[in-house]
């Protein structure tokens, strides 16, 4: 059996262009997985495996791999950075034991580094921070520790210093040994030397270790009374309470190199086996019922126990779809049957395989703390639970947020059209933030995602890993609608034909709820006026009809129905009469009540040199855009500001022409917020243009 306390899953992330497809090249080439290097920029990067990813120098899935360092098993997943795949983050994080969050060394804290640390707390994932591109121009070590501290409310435990900055930068002090590492300009990360720190860096290398060592003891009551009688622990000591401290999240240890120069790696790599967590040193998964309540079982990691397995991602390949697991507790053998408690159908365990990347070794068995994958599952989908028949249980799954952007696409031939059926289907699967549905009046089918290069991605992986060719329509807004009055009023539904007919009367209110509550039903029938078996009814009735608000056709948001009284009759009243009279009701009463537009807001964080400040902010204004605030950093401002989606297509395009190139932004879904009156005017009338039709 393996032992489970030398298994390490983690995870890279960090905002778009940090380095962290690099930094897990880097790995790979130190733990002897991979002998020559490949370059993100050059398009050959092992974990960067899509035509996409190599064009474009990003990372759009998450790559698992596996390999070995110091006798301890590394799981490692390399996710995206960009803010439009960052489902492909929360869902490793779900999965992943401890991460290591890459920060660049110049750009600091930047907006995506925020939505996957935020992501990372939610999950309660251990991390260890890497300030990555200390060669870089601006790179400076200490303004990104104190930037982690104010900006995502974090304690770095600063572990390495480093020597030299920018083109100077040589080496690191290990304030752990007390020693400096330093690399030639080989590039070889294994030309490295350790010698006593140099005079120049000692008084800060005493400051630092000293605060690391005040930081450790406060796990240990014994260590710190010790300590504060002059007594200086043991490095042994040291490593136990950092793993502590870290395992709990009460801080991160803290590292600087530079991936691309292969300066301060192998630290990294020793910091992940001493303080990041093995599988079972974390908290065991919670395990729900069906309506997704905690039973307060949990799936504790345990090659003995009952099988718990958790599917967290499906991948379309040439020979099939690839099932990403995470096994809990028990085994997975080939040939086994295994239990999807979601679909509640079992499947045939085929092959199960250790992915390298696109590479594959070819497993027997697999067991408690393996991230594997298997081939050939046909009804799992992300998020679905795995486990033995003979104890069916079910992980807490993942939630996934709603698309904000759609666009319209059409094949170019009858086909294209079969073809295009079939991939969108593996599409699906494999994205869970991934919508499709067909226009039923204009025939047309609508894919839907977190933005523009989500879905630009998408169309792409459709024209060439798929083969079909389609013509694409303008950005969608995902508009809703809501009431504004609160409205009280009565209606009776009444039918007469041969025998029975059908009857139904109800008083209700309609008003608006609670921003972010949906639809909310209440009765507050008395006497048996309309009888109970008919609430749920009246209910359904009004709730399937939120799907369609009276302005526009937008679904409805926020609204919370009374039912206050009303009649029935013995013979002609039914639940399909009440159902009915609730969906008349709906068209009746909400034009009254004040229905008004809603347009999703943007979350916008952009990045420009300083001489263009004042183009970007103007141009922002123009778009409706509310500044929230600037930031001065050393190589440029970052400007907060919240705008609707709509008047952000093709900002990336006027963007780089305004800051000669050198902008950037991300944006992510933050409200949704009334629409202008003039703005709501236009969607109205084109959605009754499109009625026309």
């Amino acid at each position: 059996m393996t032992d489970l306390t030398h298994y390490r899953n983690i995870g890279i992330f960090a905002h778009v262009d940090a380095g962290k497809t690099t930094t897990t090249e880097r790995i790979l080439k130190l733990t002897g997985k991979i002998h020559k290097l490949g370059e993100v920029h050059d398009g050959a990067a092992t974990t960067d495996f899509m035509e996409q990813e190599q064009e474009r120098g990003i990372t759009i899935q998450s790559a698992a791999t596996t390999c070995f360092w110091d006798d301890h098993r590394f799981n490692i997943i390399d996710t995206p950075g960009h803010v439009d795949f960052t489902i492909e983050v929360y869902r490793s994080l779900k999965v992943l034991d401890g991460g290591v969050g890459v920060f660049c060394g110049s750009g600091g804290v930047e907006p995506q580094s925020e939505t996957n640390w935020r992501y990372a707390n939610d999950s309660e994932v251990a991390r260890i921070i890497y300030i990555n591109k200390m060669d870089r121009l601006g790179a400076d070590f200490y303004r990104v520790v104190e930037q982690v501290e104010k900006v995502l409310g974090a304690h770095p435990l600063v572990m390495t210093l480093p020597i030299g900055v920018e083109d100077d930068f040589t080496g690191v002090v290990d304030l752990m040994e007390m020693k400096a590492w330093v690399w030639d300009d080989s590039g070889d990360p294994m030309n490295y030397e350790t010698i006593e720190i140099p005079a120049e860096y000692k008084e800060k290398a005493a400051e630092y270790r000293e605060k690391l060592i005040e930081t450790a003891v406060e796990q240990d009551d014994d260590l710190m009374e010790a300590y504060l009688e002059g007594n200086t622990p043991t490095n042994e000591d040291l490593k136990r309470c950092i793993r502590k401290g870290t395992i709990a999240l009460d801080f991160f240890p803290t590292y600087c190199g530079s991936s691309f120069k292969n300066k301060g790696v192998q630290l990294v790599l020793n910091g992940v086996v001493d303080y990041l967590p093995s599988p079972t040193e974390v908290k065991p998964q919670p395990e729900v019922d069906l309506e997704g309540v905690e039973t307060g079982e949990f799936a504790i990691v345990d090659v003995n126990k009952p099988l718990r397995a958790l599917a967290f991602k499906i991948m379309d390949d040439r020979y099939g779809a690839l099932t990403f697991i995470r096994i809990y507790s028990g085994k997975l053998a080939k040939g086994t049957t295994i239990l999807n408690t979601f679909t509640g159908k079992t499947e045939r365990i085929g092959r199960i395989v250790e992915m390298h990347a696109d590479e594959r070794i070819e497993l027997d068995s697999a067991q408690a703390g393996d991230i594997v994958a298997v081939l050939g599952m046909k009804n799992v989908r992300t998020g679905h639970t795995l486990c033995d028949p003979k104890y069916p249980a079910t992980l807490e799954p993942m939630v996934f947020p709603d698309p904000v952007i759609s666009i319209a696409i059409s094949p170019k031939d009858k086909a294209a059209s079969e073809k295009m059926g079939i991939a969108i289907g593996k599409m699906i699967q494999e994205d869970p933030s991934f919508r499709v549905e067909t226009d039923e009046e204009s025939g047309e089918t609508i894919i839907k995602g977190m933005g523009e290069l989500h879905l630009d991605i998408k169309v792409d992986i459709l024209k060439r890993t798929h083969g079909v060719e389609v013509s694409v329509g303008k950005p969608q807004v995902a508009y809703r609608e809501t009431i504004t009055q609160r409205v009280e009023d009565t209606y009776t539904h009444k039918k007469q034909t041969g025998g029975s007919g059908q009857f139904a009367k109800i008083d209700y209110v309609v008003e608006p709820g609670e921003a972010g509550s949906g639809f909310n039903f209440e009765s507050k029938v008395t006497g048996g006026n309309v009888p109970r078996e008919f609430w749920p009814a009246v209910s359904k009735g009004f709730k399937d009809s939120m799907d369609k608000g009276v302005l526009a056709g937008y679904p409805c948001l926020d609204v919370m129905v009374t039912l206050l009284d009303g009649s029935y009759h013995a013979v002609d009243s039914s639940a399909v009469a009440y159902e009915i009279a609730a969906k008349a009701a709906y068209r009746r009463t909400m034009p009254k009540a004040g229905a008004q537009l809603m347009e999703p807001i943007m979350k916008i964080d952009v990045f420009t040199p300083e001489d263009h400040v004042g183009d970007v902010i103007g141009d922002l204004n123009r778009r409706r855009g509310m500044i929230q605030g600037q930031e001065a950093g050393p190589s440029g401002v970052r400007i907060k500001a919240d705008a609707p989606l709509s008047e952000m297509f093709g900002y990336i395009g006027d963007l780089r022409t305004m800051t000669s190139g050198r902008g950037q932004f991300s944006m992510e879904f933050a409200h949704y917020m009334p629409c202008p009156k003039n703005v709501a005017e236009v969607i109205i009338k084109e959605a009754e243009e499109r009625n026309k039709k």
